[in-house]
């Protein structure tokens, strides 16, 4: 394997080995669905439905489950806890440690370490993860590609004494218990998010303005078409982009760069007759090929001159209006009544005509909309802080796994 280490470049002390023969490897199968019995029965079992618990350390759960007579009725075996597994089909390459008992169907590899004095499994996990773009590759097939049972068999593997492999092993988990830990920071500050903006952007929860007072009034219904006014983005290929040009917004760029609101412009074009933006536009999708929902995606402006590409609703202000709040609220509460407005069937559109009938429950007081935007962003910031924290550690833990399991850096083992 290209990143692996061959036999001219093992450090000392280690060996380039048959994986065979340093730990046991298991195949799985599928009971027969014809037999219900066989199923159900308590006895986990990793399959293709189960990808997504892959490639995050332990496996704890799993889509399905079979049973003791599904065992005896089948070549599934149940191995036991901190069996090392690895998918040979869909989701090619992910790996995973059972964190208890568990069987795998046939397009799983499982492999059994003594973790004593030849594998450890937790070295072999990181192993796998380390090559994982190797397995990718080692995939053939025209509609389903899948990794022959011929290829693990002759499949070697780097490898330094026992306790050398718990010590790498053991620095490696230092990391991803960091990036675990970053992770569920992530995922609570988003969920907190979420039920936050549940709360402030319909109104079921009021905030404090400078002097210290909860807002008050009643919030008002209106119609969208009398807050703004709507235009439409012209076309900007790709051969009018330029590195040094003017600060431009294509259309792709409102799903993956974004979000609620334009931080950063990263597109630029040489000059054109194109529509320019005015601070505190709200741009919306014009159109999709996936789903409606992803119509509903606004993004605010925060920014004059920044020409503005095809395919995009643009809403501009026809009187004072929060634009952060205004994209936080079309996105998250509004964003089914905007999907069902959408019309097609290759690709949905949307036109400003149908945004204009759109009602929108928003605070009659500016102030109001600017406090619940204030919130919104200073969350939105915690978030992206924590994302780059976890870009930092995964990064981290790359170079480490590039040092250590190529014995380029040895570890001090104990004693």
């Amino acid at each position: 394997m290209a990143r692996s280490l061959n036999a001219h470049q093992i450090p000392k002390g280690w060996q380039y080995e048959l994986l065979d023969k340093l730990a046991e490897r298991c195949s799985g199968h599928t009971p027969s669905k014809s037999f219900p019995e066989y199923w159900n029965g308590g006895i986990k079992w990793i399959s293709l439905a189960d990808s997504h618990r892959l490639d995050k350390g332990y496996v704890y759960e799993t889509d399905k489950e079979i049973s003791t007579e599904g065992i005896k009725n089948s070549s599934a075996n149940v191995h036991p806890v901190g069996t090392v597994v690895i998918s040979r089909d869909a989701g090619i390459g992910k790996s995973g440690v059972m964190a208890e008992p568990m069987a795998v169907s046939q397009h799983f590899i499982a492999w059994k370490c003594d973790n004593e004095q030849k594998m450890n499994n937790w070295y072999l996990y990181n192993w796998l993860q380390f090559n994982k773009h190797e397995f990718e590759r080692q995939a053939v097939g025209s509609t389903i590609k899948t990794i022959g049972l011929p290829f693990f068999k002759k499949l070697k593997i780097a490898a330094p004494p026992y306790l050398e492999q718990q010590k790498i092993a053991n620095i490696l988990s230092t990391w991803d218990k960091a990036i675990s830990t970053t992770e569920r920071l992530i995922d609570n500050s988003t969920q907190q998010k979420k039920a936050l903006m549940q709360q402030l952007l319909t109104g079921k929860k009021r905030l404090f303005d400078d002097e210290g007072k909860r807002f008050e009034g009643e919030w008002e219904e209106i119609k969208l078409g009398s807050l703004y006014s709507f235009k439409r983005g012209k076309g900007i290929s790709k051969g009018q982009l330029t590195e040094n040009g003017n600060k431009c917004v294509l259309y792709g760029e409102l799903y993956t760069h974004y979000g609620e609101v334009i931080h950063e412009v990263k597109s630029r074009t040489r000059e054109i007759n194109s529509v320019k933006s005015i601070k505190g536009d709200v741009l919306i999708p014009a159109s999709t090929t996936t789903t409606g929902i992803d119509l509903a995606n606004a993004t605010a402006v925060l920014e004059d001159g920044i020409l503005l590409g095809g395919d995009i609703n643009i809403l501009r202000p026809k009187k004072a209006t929060d634009a952060i709040f205004m994209a936080h609220l079309l996105t998250h509460i509004k964003k089914f009544e905007i999907a069902r407005k959408g019309q097609g069937i290759t690709i949905i559109h949307v036109y400003g005509k149908d945004l204009a009938n759109l009602d929108v429950l928003t605070p009659k007081d500016l102030k109001e909309q600017q406090k619940i935007a204030i919130v919104l962003t200073n969350a939105d910031k915690e978030i992206e802080l924590l994302e780059q924290q976890l870009a930092s550690l995964q990064q981290e833990k790359k170079a480490l796994m590039q040092v250590l399991l190529t014995g380029k850096k040895r570890v001090v083992v104990d004693g």
